[in-house]
């Protein structure tokens, strides 16, 4: 059974940093993209960040290119958000997904509908 867990989010003030963590089990993330999404009320689902592992490959929204960092840890099965200079804008629900590597991740990394198992969420708020 696959499983998705994030950790991490909380509130911070703008400008501070939180560290996202999405543990991954029952998949083989070396055969996986991760990626994180997120999601603020009354709006769509918003590709932040992906990455696959076997290639080392990483994509970024143009939102939060220079001030987000997605990675994996040595053990294989984590995937981190650094989320650095936070800003009013980016408060949401942050969700971690998976999907087996297909020809999608390369062409729609960002895409929602690529990716077949998702998290639950962590919330994540900015506010002064």
């Amino acid at each position: 059974q696959v499983q998705l867990v994030e950790s991490g989010g909380g509130l911070v003030q703008p400008g501070e940093s939180l560290r996202l963590s999405c543990v991954v089990s029952g998949l083989t993330l070396s055969e996986n993209t991760v990626a994180w999404f997120r999601q603020a009320p009354g709006k769509q689902r918003e590709g932040v960040s992906s990455f696959t592992p076997i290639d080392g490959s990483k994509t970024y929204g143009k939102s939060v290119k220079g001030r987000f960092t997605i990675s994996g840890d040595s053990a294989g099965n984590t995937v981190y958000l650094q989320m650095n200079g936070l800003r009013p804008e980016d408060p949401a629900t942050y969700y971690c997904a998976a999907v087996r590597n297909k020809i999608a991740v390369i062409t729609s990394p960002l895409n929602p509908v690529t990716y077949d198992y998702w998290g639950q969420g962590t919330q994540v708020t900015v506010s002064s």
